[in-house]
């Protein structure tokens, strides 16, 4: 129970520390539409988001009877790409800080395991943080509505596609819950692998 719940705050701290990164980039770029409404801080309370915060975690966590990963997400950071800067590629910029934050955090925490002498308990905790970062950094680079890889994918998507664009965001939402149900399986095997590559050992 103990490693569920130390799994949980890692999840929802990790995704905070990812919509951070955002309102971070945007802020850095002239937007200051996320450090307005109070999101650039660690305060749990401002980040909750109902469904992705609580009720998909405890959904996910009595499917899998804890033993499956435990997903979610906090309610996005507001973003008004119109007040950034750089017109061109500002968005993509802001896009590919969620991400970003959370590789660097698996990767600073799985070089701690690897080069590092620790003990038992810190080899656990610090292989959940990992984990936990790899699968959410792998998991936004999807290329579905909301997540960020959508963003990053309109970024560079010729007008001749529109079609597919307004396809994906009409009904992104509705593929991301069944991508969660059927195939977060492959996200958790991508993210062991890149454990087992900067960590020198499995999980």
């Amino acid at each position: 129970m103990e490693i569920v719940i130390f799994s949980l705050i890692v999840l929802f701290f990790s995704v905070v520390i990812h919509e951070i990164a955002h309102g971070s980039v945007a802020l850095y770029l002239g937007d200051t539409t996320a450090r307005d409404a109070g999101r650039l801080t660690l305060n749990p309370i401002k980040h909750i988001d109902f469904f992705g915060s609580i009720l998909l975690p405890l959904l996910l966590l009595v499917a899998t009877m804890g033993q499956g990963p435990i997903f979610g997400w906090a309610k996005p950071v507001p973003i008004n790409p119109y007040n950034l800067r750089d017109k061109k590629w500002g968005a993509l910029k802001v896009a590919i800080a969620g991400p970003a934050s959370n590789f660097i955090l698996a990767l600073f925490f799985g070089l701690m395991i690897r080069f590092v002498h620790l003990p038992p308990a810190f080899l656990m905790l610090f292989g959940i943080i990992v984990f936990y970062n790899f699968m959410w950094g792998i998991f936004n680079l999807i290329p579905i509505p909301p997540l960020d890889g959508s963003h990053i994918l309109f970024s560079f998507l010729p007008e001749r596609f529109d079609a597919v664009k307004l396809f994906l965001m009409q009904y992104g939402f509705f593929i991301l819950i069944f991508f969660i149900f059927f195939g977060l399986n492959i996200v958790g095997l991508a993210a062991s692998f890149l454990f087992s590559i900067v960590a020198g050992r499995g999980i």
